[in-house]
């Protein structure tokens, strides 16, 4: 791995996450001799599961667990190759000829590739409860990367709410770090719990299977678990100051608090993907919108492929063999002569993957969320970032506003920094409901670039025309 900045004009392939998926992407492409380049929003690879996984200041390795660190050797094997890896940089653009817009130290560049992996992984799912915009409440996921990053952790009464192994997972890694978790209110459903029991035994031969059950009785020795919670409020003036829910015999209880984390699954994070136009689907066992990839990666745009969780949610053991066999494609795609014993065994990662990826429909239907827990209502906010309440869209969809893209000239909504990452889901699910017809009737948000957050200044920057640009390619 060089980890130089300046980023050239063009490459064979070009990963855009360093996550398990894009490190085993990039570390195989760059083993098969093409110019590989691993673009990271990152200032140090391993993605959000394997997280600061060379920087991070919690040096005890029971906090984290042995999962957390098995990403060391992911991250070596990629620091070992050959392939240029760019810190901190923005892809803000992505088109069908596969150029690339990319942000690093403020400035803005255009790059091209013959081949591109989006491995850009899973985001939290919103959870839009009355009060989840008050200060000291924050996602699972945000309060994992405080403690990966910086070894920071909640002080005061903290409380967990929601379902999903990421809750159980940081619920572990906090009580592991002294942390004293007041209680965890699990919101996972009863009917979801019925849908998924069909599925089980294929779970039991999976291996998370025993790792989560050890994990879950493991955080129910050492703190208090509350379930069939089915309501869930944050309550405060300037912060938070109390959370109130309602138990499975409709009595409601108050729990003073000054931290919730709250979470209820994760979901592929598609907009880089669906800005370059990639064909998606609603997923109804995940609830979310997924690319359409082939058994590679490969999607509706020619050269560019999707792997790991960005292609629909596995995990991150899923995630590292769906980026070798990506890299796969590009390398029989870009240099077929390649010697077999230099290509990743694809066998191999056919039965890893398959053994990773047994009982995933259990997983997907246990920990469904409810859907008083995706589809508000009244004055709770969808989009946070221009503060649009359920209520104004399910009055927009009566004044005949149809889908998403729609609503933006209404409201605003997902025309924020997010770009919908946050409300996306939200408002097609709300959408839906009020018009009664399924979500993919309903359609997300037409994304176009750029799709992350970038200055005035380095658009200026770029070349302006055909002469500026070849004197850039000239150099």
């Amino acid at each position: 791995m060089s980890a130089v900045n300046e980023v050239r004009d063009s490459y064979d392939v070009a990963v855009v996450g360093a996550g398990p998926a894009g490190l085993t992407a990039a570390t195989a492409c760059a083993a098969a001799g093409l110019a590989t380049v691993l673009f990271d929003e990152q200032p140090a690879p391993g993605g959000q599961i394997y997280r600061a996984i060379t920087q991070t200041p919690v040096q005890r390795a029971s906090i984290l667990g042995n999962d957390y660190w098995y990403g060391a050797r992911l991250v070596r094997d990629f620091q070992a190759s050959r392939a240029q890896y760019v810190p901190g940089a923005t892809v803000w653009s992505l088109s069908r000829e596969r150029e690339i817009g990319v942000s690093t130290g403020g400035a803005a560049r255009l790059t091209q590739a013959k081949r591109v992996i989006i491995a850009t992984g899973a985001l939290e799912r919103p959870f839009p409860i009355p009060g989840w915009t008050l200060p000291g409440v924050m996602t699972a996921g945000a309060g994992q990367i405080l403690l990966k990053s910086g070894a920071m952790v909640p002080q005061g009464r903290t409380l967990l709410a929601g379902c999903g192994p990421l809750l159980w997972l940081l619920a572990w890694q906090y009580l592991n770090a002294g942390v004293k978790i007041d209680a965890i209110l699990d919101t996972t459903a009863r009917a979801s719990r019925s849908a998924a029991w069909p599925h089980a035994p294929a779970f039991l031969f999976s291996p998370y299977f025993r790792k989560g059950l050890r994990l879950m009785l493991s955080v129910r020795r050492r703190t208090k678990v509350i379930a069939g919670v089915t309501g869930l409020r944050a309550e405060g003036n300037s912060r938070l100051q109390q959370v109130a829910y309602r138990t499975a015999d409709g009595a409601e209880i108050r729990l003073p608090a000054d931290t919730l984390l709250l979470h209820q699954g994760v979901v592929p994070n598609v907009n880089l993907a669906m800005s370059v136009g990639i064909e998606h689907r609603w997923d109804d066992d995940q609830l979310c919108w997924v690319p359409v990839v082939d058994g590679y990666g490969g999607t509706s745009v020619d050269g560019v492929a999707i792997a790991g969780d960005g292609a629909g949610i596995a995990g991150a053991w899923a995630a590292e063999e769906r980026g070798k066999l990506a890299a796969l494609a590009a390398i029989r795609a870009l240099k077929p002569d390649t010697r077999q014993d230099i290509l990743p065994d694809e066998a191999n990662i056919r039965l890893a993957l398959a053994k990773v990826e047994r009982g995933r429909l259990f997983l997907d239907r246990y920990y469904q969320p409810a859907a008083s827990f995706r589809i508000p209502r009244g004055d709770t906010i969808v989009c946070r970032c221009e503060e649009v309440t359920a209520q104004q869209i399910i009055d927009t969809v009566a004044l005949g506003c149809t889908g998403p893209n729609q609503m933006k000239s209404f409201l605003r909504c997902g025309m924020g920094p997010c770009q919908g990452r946050l409300c996306g889901l939200t408002v097609t699910e709300l959408m839906a409901q009020t018009r009664g017809v399924p979500p993919a009737e309903i359609g997300h948000y037409r994304l176009r670039p750029p799709v992350k957050p970038i200055t005035l200044g380095e658009l200026a920057a770029l070349p302006k025309d055909e002469a500026a640009i070849k004197a850039v390619v000239r150099g």
